[in-house]
């Protein structure tokens, strides 16, 4: 699973991680997370993120 960068703050979403303090568990990939979520570190959308390179 790819792992995808947000474009305001360089927070890296890695889907072997998840974001537990958030409700999206380990394994989740980054297509399976609600639209409504927002990055951890900044309160940026999941639009403003890009799958890394």
């Amino acid at each position: 699973m790819k792992k995808y960068v947000c474009t305001v703050c360089g927070y890296v979403y890695d889907p072997e991680e998840g974001d537990p303090g958030n409700g999206v568990a380990p394994g989740t990939s980054f297509e399976a997370i609600p639209d409504d979520w927002t990055c951890p570190l900044c309160g940026a959308p999941k639009s403003d993120f890009e799958a890394e390179e």
